[in-house]
């Protein structure tokens, strides 16, 4: 037995009453500690599976909590911290009596609408009609690189790349939800729809937001299509107008199509110079950037925004790398750099609109100092509360230093013509080629040396960066103010995008209104700082240490974190951008509207939900979250059943934009 026992131990027999051999022994000596020894080898793969299998078991097991819970359980809490919600806007007003009456369409903005595959490589195979953008973005962590190929326009034709065709998703899903549980127009929607509004009159004029404008109409005729179905609209609705809805990026978008639509043919739809007083009641402009964004240019210039110059600092490096062959910045600047719609929301009207290195016309925001409600007047800022002036002007500035001088001390080297030196390009940037690779040392460093940027820089300053993109761009956008609007240039459609370069059709019984949240702090301007050279690598990024000192400033008056400077908004777009035109550009007869159709600025205060369980709020003045705002979808409603301006209550303002556009001196 006891020999039996040892082969199966794995042990060597030996005579009975001889010693083991010491070799052996020693060796079963150390199988036990060997054994210790591997279970204590743990690799960072096996960590980071571990923390990943760990995060989605608890997400699963507090999604399958959540399932269990009575569907009135949230509603019932959520009743017992805040009260009774009030009613959404669509059972309210139908308790009043209102019916749909106008047909309505909705116009998209950037990144908010889904893009689908209907042809592509082989690394695309299965993806036939199924979602590149929006949905569950699944093939994005599935095939990342193959995704970035299929997303990425050609760089010389900004049209599609050989082989591949992305389109947009057509019908009300296009845009209703971004993502499963993020809305984006289901809000709007489904509130309409309780005063009778259904797909016979709501329309998603969806379009491929990466094109340039007229290039949808070259490529996927989209123009032509929401022509054609706000005409059969209007005419199976008893002739009753259309209300046009554009969100973001939107507002842009239909402020071509005004223009198109009523220009001769080829260029223009040739629907002749009354057609939009034929046809649209109203355009609410939601979140509106129709000056433009600074947000646009630090995309541009080093494919960051606040939130990910945030992370970049809190894990340096992770970035810069393509670590699993995962999207990276490099990659995230050379898909998106062939995007020509980006360059629509550069800021335009240069430093007449947004200031200069001395001044800008927010120069007196302060957080603290806001509109308690749209009838009080703003409070006074005593002299304790003076502060260090805000340049907002320079949008770019490097380092601190630079932002807080006296323009007088700022010693600038002009980059324009300047050597751009030797070639960094090698054969492993080849993959996440951003054109930085062709400006050579000198290049970057006479962009670091020209220190401080004001609007009237940007566009020489993203030529010099990125040439290639700007002369697509320059082919379909301008960001000028117009000395004389009767000028044949200003027929071409790349001014008609521009509210600075174009006129509002002759439709004086048409309406305007400028709807957008206030009261988030939203990006104006930035602190750069060059980033340590490295083969690949975007040679700028924003300075996350430039940040106002506690003593300097109360908290809550801090315009300068994390190297951004803000100022009021909806979180993206400045309300300089999204009022001054209805605000003064467009109020009343101006050479930029002849026809003196009637403007109005509609303010929403940024209120945060009281608890998780509320989502996104029901008073979010955010420029996605205010979709779901009951006070906006209230007023868009009451206007498509036959409500004009006036019957709204006219103005509703909580900022200074008022005051900041008289700063403004532009010829109107």
């Amino acid at each position: 037995m006891s020999l039996l026992r040892r082969r199966r131990r794995g042990g060597q027999d030996h005579e009975p009453g001889k010693p083991a051999d010491p070799e052996e022994e020693e060796e079963e000596k150390k199988k036990p500690e060997q054994r210790r020894a591997e279970k204590k080898k743990w690799s960072c793969l096996d960590n980071c599976c571990w923390f990943i299998g760990c995060v989605c078991v608890a997400w699963w097991m507090l999604l399958f909590l959540y399932n269990l819970m009575p569907s009135s359980f949230p509603q019932y809490v959520t009743e017992a911290i805040t009260g009774p919600p009030p009613d959404p806007p669509g059972l309210k007003l139908r308790k009043e009596g209102l019916a749909a009456k106008h047909p309505v369409v909705f116009v998209p903005g950037i990144v908010t609408a889904g893009l689908e595959l209907w042809e592509g490589h082989q690394c695309a195979q299965g993806l036939f009609r199924k979602r590149l953008w929006g949905g569950t973005f699944g093939s994005v962590y599935k095939r990342p690189l193959c995704w970035e190929e299929h997303m990425s326009l050609d760089n010389e034709t900004g049209l599609d790349p050989p082989g591949v065709r992305v389109r947009p998703v057509t019908g009300l899903v296009a845009a209703d939800y971004f993502a499963p549980g993020y809305f984006v127009w289901a809000v709007l929607i489904e509130n309409l729809a309780q005063i009778g509004y259904e797909e016979k009159t709501m329309y998603m004029a969806s379009y491929d937001w990466r094109l340039s404008f007229q290039n949808t109409e070259v490529r996927d005729q989209s123009l032509s299509r929401i022509k054609s179905n706000i005409e059969l609209m209007v005419s199976t609705n008893g002739g009753n107008k259309a209300v046009i809805i554009p969100h973001s990026m939107g507002v842009l978008y239909f402020l071509h199509f005004m223009k198109w639509v009523e220009a001769p043919a080829p260029m223009g739809g040739g629907g002749g110079t009354d057609w939009c007083a034929k046809h649209i009641k109203a355009v609410m402009n939601i979140g509106g950037p129709l000056l433009g964004v600074p947000k646009a240019v630090s995309g541009l210039f080093s494919a960051e925004a606040k939130d990910i110059a945030v992370a970049r600092a809190i894990a340096p490096g992770v970035l810069d790398q393509d670590l699993f062959r995962i999207q990276t910045l490099q990659h995230l600047m050379k898909m998106t750099r062939t995007w020509d719609s980006t360059m629509s929301m550069i800021p335009k009207g240069g430093d007449t609109i947004w200031g200069d290195l001395d001044s800008s016309p927010e120069d007196d925001y302060l957080p603290s100092k806001r509109r308690l409600n749209a009838t009080e007047e703003a409070i006074d800022v005593s002299s304790e509360t003076k502060r260090k002036r805000k340049h907002y002007g320079r949008i770019i500035s490097f380092g601190k230093d630079i932002a807080e001088a006296d323009s007088s001390q700022i010693n600038r080297v002009n980059f324009r013509g300047a050597v751009k030196g030797r070639n960094m390009a090698n054969d492993t940037c080849i993959d996440v080629w951003t054109e930085y690779q062709e400006m050579g040392f000198g290049g970057i460093k006479a962009v670091a040396e020209y220190k401080a940027y004001t609007a009237g820089d940007l566009v020489d300053l993203l030529s010099f960066v990125a040439p290639k993109m700007m002369a697509r761009g320059s082919a379909h956008f301008s960001y000028g103010i117009a000395d004389d609007l009767d000028d044949p240039k200003y027929l071409h459609y790349k001014y008609w995008s521009n509210p600075l370069e174009t006129r509002l059709p002759n439709a004086p019984d048409m309406e305007i209104f400028a709807m957008y949240g206030v009261g988030i702090p939203t990006e104006r301007a930035y602190i750069y700082m060059e980033a340590p050279w490295a083969e690949c690598h975007i040679p700028f990024r924003i300075d996350t240490s430039a940040s106002e000192e506690e003593e300097e400033e109360e908290e809550e008056d801090m315009c300068l974190k994390d190297g951004v400077l803000s100022v009021d908004g909806d979180e993206t777009v400045p309300v300089l951008s999204a009022g001054f035109m209805s605000a003064k550009g467009w109020r009343g007869t101006t050479r930029f509207n002849p026809s003196g159709m009637k403007n109005f600025v509609r303010e929403y205060e940024h209120a945060p939900p009281a608890n998780f369980l509320e989502g996104r709020g029901t008073q979010s003045g955010a420029h996605v979250d205010i979709m779901g705002n009951f006070a906006l979808i209230e007023d868009i409603m009451r206007v498509a059943a036959g409500a004009t301006g006036d019957q709204l209550g006219g103005d509703r303002v909580y900022s200074d934009i008022f005051e900041w556009s008289q700063k403004i001196k532009l010829k109107l």
